[in-house]
């Protein structure tokens, strides 16, 4: 087999490059409070309405709302292919109109600068009356001006949003079998992962699994970016970086299609919620983005603006890109096309506090991407009781939510299948994340709520304390935790404030505040 020998830590899945340096008791936060967007967000989704507390606690004591038996699944695309269903025209964030303050850190530079706000390092040093690009110094103020739009990306629609997600239309589909009958590069693949030999069939699985994203679509990526699924004879360069991401820090398929989910995931639920309004390029083009196109295809257009300059980006989201390559492959994409989640009429089946009644927790972390930091923020932080922080052994337990068969354990991840049919891709799923190796549950074990899962750990990913991360999925899709289907958890329910990993539980007229960290304010019991 073609081996990678190089060593590969799993938690680069979750594509954060540092820890917080105080000690707290949640998920490490991968992005800068200050951190300016290239456009300004003026039209995210609010936090749940009143509406939908009232929905979210009606819904205790009730069943789900969609029997899983209407969810069958597609393993190919039957009937006729029809033109993509149009989509209603979306009020989008505007860019940035004013210029802002910079103060140069440690490492700086002004390409790297420049990238960061979508303008060019030309563009920022003229600004600024830079001679000489290679000296900034520590703390010199310069100013970030906004950035220009070259003009508008298409709006050629290159894959139905059920082909984003690991979702029904995905659960007949044999990634072992395909991968093996193309004979490319990818067929006898092997690469370390966290000290581990995996193949390559094994990659792609985990990454679609861990990441919620469509195995077809990632092989349609990988398949246009370095053609490993059907070519055997593959360029070094290609070998190393098969999605294009030229980084040291990312070489071998493992890192790269973790790239390549995480950025998926990110245009797709940004578009979700009306967060992002222009594309900007490797080589500093800024695109407005097309209102009219959907989730799907804003994660393909996002991917792809992450690792190509215009002529290349244009070119692989138009009909002869991409969408041409997965038609190759798998044929026309729409005729995969499921049933959309919707959010608005989707009700949460009865769920409690994943701890005991005794038990006093601590709320370490409010709404935040479930997997990576591309996601929806789904995912929830638990803080087991106890004065000391850090990652420390705990004895606490972190108990099921709900009734479900468990699916996956492993790598500091329970996967739980509430609908009992032992698919992660149709209905409820709920993630339990950086659940200790020792006395952790088994796969294929059926648990009633407050049944075991295992201990709260650090283990699995990022992560800056010891607690458990939580999350939902339904249908494959992350469910946020701040929007139209809150997260309910014994009557608690979360409300977002629009700030990653910030927010509240509230019961009534009790209301517990987020905080990473150990706090009278952060407490809560079932």
């Amino acid at each position: 087999m073609t081996k990678h020998s190089a060593r590969r830590n799993l938690s680069y899945a979750f594509l954060a490059l540092s820890i917080l340096l105080l000690a707290s008791l949640a998920c490490a936060r991968t992005v800068k409070d200050d951190e300016t967007p290239l456009w300004s967000v003026t039209n995210l989704k609010s936090s749940p309405k009143t509406g939908s507390v009232q929905a979210a606690q009606a819904a205790q004591g009730m069943p789900p709302a969609v029997n899983s038996e209407s969810d069958s699944p597609a393993a190919t695309p039957s009937g006729p292919v029809l033109t993509p269903t149009p989509d209603q025209p979306r009020v989008l964030p505007t860019l940035r109109a004013d210029p802002i303050e910079y103060f140069i850190e440690s490492g700086d530079t002004l390409g790297n600068i420049a990238r960061q706000f979508g303008i060019t390092w030309e563009y920022l040093g003229e600004y600024n009356d830079i001679d000489d690009p290679n000296q900034l110094d520590i703390g010199q103020q310069i100013s970030i001006p906004p950035p220009t739009p070259d003009g508008n990306s298409p709006d050629f629609k290159i894959i139905p949003d059920s082909e984003l997600i690991y979702g029904p239309t995905t659960a007949n589909f044999n990634v072992e079998e395909f991968i093996l009958s193309k004979g490319g590069y990818l067929a006898n693949y092997e690469e370390e992962v966290n000290e581990v030999p995996l193949s390559g069939v094994q990659i792609v699985t985990r990454i679609a699994q861990d990441f919620s994203v469509n195995p077809r679509l990632l092989l349609s990526v990988l398949e246009h970016q370095s053609g490993w699924v059907t070519n055997s004879d593959i360029e070094k360069n290609q070998r190393d970086y098969p999605i294009g991401l030229e980084n040291e820090q990312r070489k071998g398929l493992y890192l790269q299609l973790a790239y390549a989910a995480n950025n998926l995931n990110r245009g797709f639920y940004l578009w979700r919620v009306n967060g992002i309004g222009a594309w900007s390029l490797v080589d500093g083009t800024i695109l407005i983005a097309s209102p009219t196109v959907n989730a799907g295809t804003a994660g393909v257009q996002h991917l792809f603006s992450t690792l190509l300059g215009r002529n290349a980006w244009e070119s692989a989201v138009s009909p002869d890109g991409l969408h041409a390559t997965y038609s190759a492959l798998f044929g026309n994409p729409f005729g995969y096309e499921g049933e959309p989640v919707d959010t608005a009429n989707l009700i949460q089946p009865p769920m409690n506090l994943p701890f005991a009644e005794s038990e006093e927790w601590s709320y370490t972390g409010g709404p935040h991407s479930a997997w990576g930091d591309g996601s929806a923020w789904a995912a929830l932080d638990f803080a087991p009781p106890g004065e000391d922080v850090g990652c420390i052994k705990s004895d606490a337990y972190v108990l099921s939510a709900a009734d479900g068969l468990i699916t996956r354990a492993g790598d500091g991840a329970v996967i739980q299948d509430l609908d009992g049919d032992g698919l992660e891709q149709t209905g409820w799923v709920i993630l339990y994340m950086h659940i200790a190796e020792r006395d952790r549950v088994e796969p294929g074990t059926y648990l009633s709520a407050n049944q075991p899962i295992g201990h709260p750990s650090c283990e699995g990913g990022i992560s800056s304390g010891t607690h458990v991360h939580i999350a939902r999925r339904y249908n494959g899709e992350w469910i946020p935790a701040d929007q139209e289907v809150p997260f309910v958890l014994d009557r608690w329910i979360t409300v977002g404030t629009g700030s990653e990993y910030d927010g509240y539980l509230k019961r009534g007229r009790k209301q517990v505040e987020a905080y990473a960290g150990r706090s009278p304010d952060n407490i809560v019991t079932r």
